[in-house]
């Protein structure tokens, strides 16, 4: 019975933002994913858009780090995200990942 409550309960809270968020969750420190990478993963390989939308309303930045999610070509999010255009540079550089003239090597630092 648990087990069904369970996932009638995934079942009807299953949406997008959720999906995307989910994702986030599970790139791995050290690595970043492009908008793209997160939109197929989550089941939405179309909405890389919807990605950067839902990351920019991260309801809870502490434990779904929007910060390691980057462009097609590595580079970082615009001084409108993360609290300012050096932030994203400086989390991601804690984590031990390079960046340089605010891009990532996404061979090095991707995941696949």
């Amino acid at each position: 019975m648990k087990r069904m409550i369970a996932e009638s309960y995934e079942l009807v809270t299953d949406s997008p933002s959720r999906r995307i968020y989910e994702v986030v969750k599970r790139i791995p420190k050290g690595h970043v994913a492009t908008y793209g990478q997160v939109a197929a993963m989550a089941g939405e390989p179309k909405m890389a858009r919807a990605v950067g939308n839902a990351l920019h309303r991260n309801p809870d930045p502490e434990h779904i780090p929007c910060f390691r999610v980057v462009n097609a070509k590595g580079e970082l999010s615009g001084s409108f995200a993360f609290g300012g255009a050096v932030a994203q540079e400086r989390l991601l550089r804690e984590e031990g990942i390079e960046v340089v003239d605010g891009k990532v090597d996404l061979e090095k630092y991707g995941i696949l």
